[in-house]
């Protein structure tokens, strides 16, 4: 520390390494706990370094990152352990920033976004937010810890004004204590929702996916006041950094109860609620684990086996909570996972609702997950495509259902891999090139077959082993399809992903 202390103000290509692993392995901290999957995290890393002319070779596990860091005489290593797991889609974005600002800023081409200066105003804003109690500062990044704003800025981020000419700059030196400054602006960044918004998109997610598992009006009420309730536990709880595990279960338990409860008090006004208990399922959706699901099978796709079996693990065991938590609550006042009453509808009513409640479930996951509301309802769109095309071909194509995952997946990858592209080549403005992690994720959480994981244990702990079996099978065959379809997007759109290199 005492070496990274001392070349805070140096110049970060002229700084010993000591001070050029703290930046690489700090950024690969911050976008573990984003949520991101093993496979980004190196790769972030591994682009850091070599703008600083560092080689680096990391481990990157569920919740640690060890990385050793080499500039050809010496080698650094640093470990570094998360409290916790989360997911901040907002933080992946930032952290992808804030890579291309230091590739731009040391000379070198961005490689998240074309345009040069796209990332470098937008790392300038964040730091001016983060530092505007404290004193103002210009916009241009290499001038930010100056005193001389009229100080030229760096190329790119200086157009010029009609009947000036242009002068090509080199870009002013960038210190290791502005790169830290950088990350402090990110790492220290506040949630973007309050809790009530938290509390309507955890409604608004679980009434949709209502919805779409064949709910009608009544089973969409009475989950959206069950998921509001239990989303509003865990969020107070989780800000008391509570056990992950406990707070998901009493969760469940509020949502499912409250959810029980809305049915019956209104079946003493109106007797047909009662045969809809069945809505407490839609209830309890909103604690599915779909980050670490579908980040850990990319991982495995990529070959980083030990992290995609860690994500899948935690998947497991916070479904197993959940699930555990759900089957006490039905034991408790008799009830049996029956399914949803069945009713007509005219076919293109039924196509506009799905896409309307699939956008609604994506858009209150984005929200859960920390997307701003641009990302959100990029997700959003991309989410209601490609869950509309799911449900459709199972309905006139009769296309198994474990097919249809895979085939929505594939849709919803493709479509975010062709927005990316699109940002690329300067189709799309650049503010609205967002990772593709962050619109497939959420656009396929709500594919996640929640409503088999419950059976499969409903009926594990009524010792009915044959029909818990055939629900575990059924689940686990949806859940496998969804990251191959997925991994398969990316394969036919990414030459990274094509190729072993």
């Amino acid at each position: 520390m005492d070496d990274v202390v001392a070349d805070l103000d140096k110049p970060v290509t002229e700084a010993g390494l000591p001070a050029k692993a703290s930046v690489i392995v700090r950024a690969g901290a911050l976008d573990l706990a984003s949520g991101t999957g093993s496979f980004r995290v190196r790769e972030l890393m591994d682009r850091i370094a070599a703008t600083m002319g560092v080689y680096v070779r990391a481990d990157v596990n569920l919740t640690d990152i060890e990385a050793s860091c080499s500039d050809g005489m010496y080698r650094v290593t640093e470990v570094v352990d998360l409290p916790t797991v989360g997911v901040n889609t907002e933080r992946i974005w930032l952290m992808e920033h804030f890579t291309d600002w230091l590739s731009v800023s040391l000379g070198r081409q961005g490689t998240y976004h074309r345009a040069a200066d796209a990332s470098q105003n937008f790392i300038a804003r964040l730091t001016n937010e983060k530092k505007s109690s404290i004193a103002p500062i210009p916009d241009i990044i290499g001038d930010a810890d100056r005193e001389d704003a009229s100080a030229p800025a760096a190329e790119g981020c200086n157009p010029a004004q009609p009947g000036q000419s242009v002068r090509t700059v080199r870009p002013a030196p960038v210190t290791v204590r502005q790169i830290h400054e950088r990350l402090d602006a990110i790492e220290y960044r506040h949630y973007l929702y309050s809790l009530a918004l938290q509390v309507l998109a955890a409604a608004v997610s679980c009434a949709s996916f209502t919805f779409l598992l064949g709910g009608g009006p009544i089973d969409m009420a009475a989950a959206f006041i069950g998921a509001g309730c239990g989303q509003f536990v865990r969020s107070r709880l989780n800000g008391r950094h509570m056990n992950q595990f406990f707070v998901t279960a009493l969760a469940v338990v509020v949502a499912a109860f409250v959810s029980i409860g809305s049915l019956r008090l209104l079946g003493m006004f109106y007797p047909a609620a009662l045969a809809h208990d069945t809505a407490y399922i839609g209830a309890i959706l909103f604690v599915v684990p779909g980050f670490p699901l579908i980040t850990g099978g990319l991982d495995i796709a990529k070959l980083d086996i030990s992290s995609g079996v860690q994500r899948a693990v935690y998947f497991l065991a916070i479904i197993t909570a959940a699930t555990l938590a759900a089957w006490a609550v039905a034991d408790v006042v008799h009830l049996t996972p029956g399914g949803f009453a069945e009713f007509s509808m005219n076919p293109w009513l039924r196509l506009t609702l799905r896409f309307i409640t699939a956008f609604g479930g994506v858009w209150g996951f984005s929200v859960l997950f920390n997307s701003p509301q641009r990302m959100a309802c990029v997700a959003a769109v991309i989410g209601a495509l490609a869950d509309t095309f799911r449900l459709e071909i199972i309905d006139y194509w009769h296309t198994p259902i474990e097919a249809a995952a895979f085939l929505g997946a594939l849709a919803a990858g493709l479509l975010a891999s062709a927005w990316r592209i699109a940002v690329r080549h300067g189709l799309i403005e650049p503010q609205y090139g967002f990772p593709r992690i962050t619109l497939t994720v959420p656009s396929i959480v709500i594919m996640v077959p929640g409503l088999y994981m419950y059976q499969a244990v409903y009926y594990l702990g009524q010792l009915n082993s044959g029909a818990a079996l055939n629900w575990i099978f059924r689940a686990v065959l949806v859940v496998v399809c969804l990251p191959i379809g997925l991994a398969l997007a990316r394969i036919l759109t990414d030459r990274s992903w094509r190729y072993d290199v």
